[in-house]
């Protein structure tokens, strides 16, 4: 049987997640940054972004995030932009949902952002009934069949 040589194992490295609840500052975008928009996860620590410049581009997590900070499509980031390549950029941080309402209720974000916050089919409130494709039939129809 072999020696255990490392300190622990997956739920040493998974860790206590105790730095979500508190508050955190509001971080808003400096010279070389930009609001984002995420479209999709590529994989490989990778997403494609819809910045507020109206650019596209492909955004690479940056490591300290990478398996800490999970990032899923819709959310608001905040990317480092690149010098020498404009069609790609880096994750700094990613804003919670209420940090994104606060964005957007500061003006940072435009008004046309949607920001859906854990909705997974993309539906808001009135939408709700749209959820409900089932087709009725009468007594008559069925015996047709």
């Amino acid at each position: 049987m072999p020696k255990n040589k490392g300190k622990g194992g997956k739920n040493r490295k998974r860790g206590k997640n105790e730095a979500d609840d508190e508050k955190r500052e509001l971080v808003f975008k400096e010279d070389g940054q930009e609001y984002a928009q995420v479209l999709r996860m590529l994989g490989n620590g990778r997403c494609e972004a819809m910045c507020i410049d109206g650019t596209k581009r492909l955004c690479h997590i940056r490591g300290k995030m990478h398996k800490k900070v999970w990032i899923a499509a819709g959310d608001i980031i905040l990317v480092g932009l690149r010098d020498y390549q404009d069609d790609k950029a880096d994750v700094i941080l990613k804003y919670m949902p209420d940090e994104a309402r606060l964005l957007k209720a500061y003006g940072e974000l435009p008004e046309s952002t949607r920001l859906n916050e854990g909705i997974a089919g993309g539906l808001d409130e009135e939408d709700e009934g749209a959820g409900d494709d089932y087709i009725e039939f009468e007594d008559e129809d069925i015996d047709k069949i």
